[in-house]
């Protein structure tokens, strides 16, 4: 039996995202020589509306950069030959040129689970240079990591079980904002 269950509404995402945007600027004293970074799809509205939100708390523009690691996954048959072929921007298929060299990043996903997209955004975003450092913001964080991968900045976290999955709906993708956790009861239940 499959049940579902609405964790976050609008107004909780909203209240998550301006507390991380106070949490990236209280740990990096200010937003220099920052950029967020959006790993696609809603990573990159999510980092778009912090961006809104520092402007709003700093007065400063926040510099916003999408990038997407599909060539970077593990588990795909792609090549690293092919991952790479092309310029830097289809590589890593970042929007626009991305200058990441000694600059502070701050990565941006909806979901945390296994740490494997976090890892191949990461090793996306080495191919254009070396960052100051990188951070990891997530809307969700469920646990059930594989790889040894912690988040800087959390909106809630959640936990589950394999059998659960998490569903993040944001209003520029799915025209709602809301994150579901969706679970199948096992069969003894």
């Amino acid at each position: 039996m499959q049940t579902e269950h609405v964790l976050m509404d609008e107004t909780a995402i909203r209240r998550a995202l301006t507390r991380i945007a106070h949490e990236i600027l209280e740990r990096n004293k200010g937003f220099e020589n920052c950029m967020l970074i959006g790993i696609r799809t809603r990573g990159i509205y999510l980092a778009k509306r912090v961006a809104e939100r520092i402007q709003d708390i700093e007065g400063v523009p926040a510099t916003v950069g999408e990038i997407d690691i599909t060539r970077y996954r593990d588990d795909r048959s792609v090549s690293a030959e092919a991952a790479l072929a092309g310029s830097g921007e289809e590589a890593a298929g970042i929007e626009g040129k991305l200058e990441v060299q000694n600059k502070k990043l701050i990565l941006f996903d909806d979901v945390l689970y296994t740490g494997r997209t976090v890892r191949a955004a990461m090793d996306a975003l080495m191919d254009f240079g070396r960052p100051q450092m990188i951070q990891l913001a997530v809307l969700i964080d469920r646990g059930h990591r594989e790889l040894p991968i912690r988040p800087d900045y959390v909106g809630k976290n959640i936990p589950t079980s394999r059998l659960e999955s998490i569903e993040v709906k944001l209003d520029e993708v799915d025209g709602t904002d809301q994150v579901i956790i969706k679970g199948q009861r096992r069969p003894n239940e």
